[in-house]
């Protein structure tokens, strides 16, 4: 079905945005990373028993990161879609694209260190 067309079904939609979810992770190793390390900050949260806020903040932060690579992964194949050779500015996107997907992993990494790590303290300590 023609993703532009008008009328399409609430089901029509969620079926095509699951399909994109796997095209969108399809290939992409930035997901072999992103993913058990989503599954490993969970797994932390429910082991240390952080709160409901807390373990809130990790989801968004999981959430940001894997919405965020998505973009991107729907960006390259954009630029793909319009052009195979090398263009300056689908280049500079694509990099803008990227740092905004490290620039969400790195504080995600250090919003999961304080909550998480301030846990550990106090269940070593």
């Amino acid at each position: 079905m023609d993703p532009f067309q008008r009328g399409r079904s609430w089901a029509g939609k969620f079926r095509d945005a699951w399909v994109g979810l796997g095209q969108g992770m399809q290939g992409q190793k930035s997901f072999y990373v992103h993913l058990p390390m989503a599954v490993a900050v969970v797994l932390a949260g429910v082991w240390l028993q952080v709160s409901i806020m807390e373990f809130s903040i990790l989801l968004l932060c999981i959430a940001m990161v894997l919405v965020l690579e998505l973009v991107n992964s729907s960006l390259e194949a954009m630029s793909r879609a319009i052009t195979d050779q090398y263009n300056e500015s689908l280049g500079k996107a694509l990099n803008i694209a990227s740092a905004a997907v490290l620039l969400a992993s790195l504080f995600s990494a250090v919003v999961g260190l304080l909550i998480l790590g301030s846990k550990l303290i106090e269940w070593t300590g």
